[in-house]
């Protein structure tokens, strides 16, 4: 298969709890060690990627990790201001606009604006060129809302398309709208664990991305899963030892559970599923990170 270096936009999405932010942070890492210029969009979250990373918080301004390595913090009222100075172009209309505590009242109230504003500032962000007029970065790792969040989130240029009228707001939507879809710059990863609601979360995820967003789902990572380490003879010699029967046939349990979760996966989603097993430590850290990363390179190069 073809790996994530092909891309230019990879969106990470799953149930909350599954372990986004843990894949997010270790494929941008492995997009910044390919030599790529990646910045990680964290959407209005609680910086989970610069502290496993163990880097101060980037906060809302695009902040330097590490070599290759940028992040940011997309919050809905620096996206505005953003947002604004990119359609309306000049400061002193932004601030008699935007900045005035009424005009700012009624605001909260016009639907998907927020998501507007703030998908917006990551799409100017892929878009964005330097001095010699080559893209800015290379990868954008786009750490998305948990699934139903995910879905109206990157359904607003749509929505818009189709409800707002010629303008401004409407061609910035398009424009969004296309990048998205665009099979050759977009990838979707979901992220599940090796359990029944996550796993029918991520099939509803990807049927949603299908057929509401038409966006593809380029792989699944199945998170947290429990490796084959004893074998049904191995549980038969330990039928006399009680108490390592009882930890060998739990671990023997998960471990199959976890094969029948990455076929179910295959099966309904026609795409490759990447296993990252369980870490057992007692600080998910930069080298917990590292460790996932090794799991996720094939994912991200495509050599199996």
């Amino acid at each position: 298969m073809a790996g994530l270096l092909d891309k230019r936009l990879w969106i990470v999405s799953g149930k909350g709890g599954v372990g986004k932010s843990t894949v997010a942070a270790a494929l941008a890492l492995a997009s910044a060690r390919a030599g790529r210029k990646t910045l990680v969009c964290e959407v209005n979250t609680q910086e989970r990627v610069s502290r496993f990373l163990e880097r101060p918080p980037a906060g809302p301004e695009v902040t330097l990790l590490e070599d290759n390595l940028w992040a940011v913090d997309v919050r809905p009222q620096e996206a505005m201001r953003e947002y604004g100075l990119m359609v309306l172009r000049f400061e002193t209309l932004y601030k008699t606009v935007f900045e005035n505590r009424l005009v700012r009242y009624f605001l909260r109230f016009i639907p998907s604006l927020q998501e507007l504003v703030l998908l917006g500032k990551i799409m100017y962000h892929l878009q964005e060129t330097g001095p010699d007029g080559r893209p800015r970065f290379d990868t954008i790792v786009m750490d998305a809302p948990a699934t139903g969040h995910a879905i109206s989130f990157l359904s607003v240029p749509q929505v818009l398309v189709q409800t707002v009228p010629p303008g401004p707001m409407s061609r910035e939507a398009l424009k969004m709208r296309d990048l998205l879809v665009d099979p050759a710059i977009t990838a979707a990863v979901l992220v599940s664990l090796p359990e029944e609601m996550p796993v029918n979360e991520a099939l509803e995820l990807h049927a949603a991305l299908r057929d509401k967003v038409n966006i593809r789902t380029h792989a699944a990572v199945l998170n947290q899963s429990f490796p084959e380490r004893f074998t049904e003879a191995d549980l038969e010699a330990l039928a006399g030892h009680p108490e390592l029967h009882h930890v060998a046939k739990a671990h023997h349990d998960r471990a199959a559970q976890a094969v029948l979760a990455g076929t179910k996966l295959e099966r309904n989603l026609h795409a490759p599923v990447f296993t990252v097993p369980r870490l057992f430590t007692p600080e998910f850290g930069r080298d917990a990170i590292e460790q996932v990363m090794g799991h996720l390179e094939p994912l991200v190069t495509g050599e199996m």
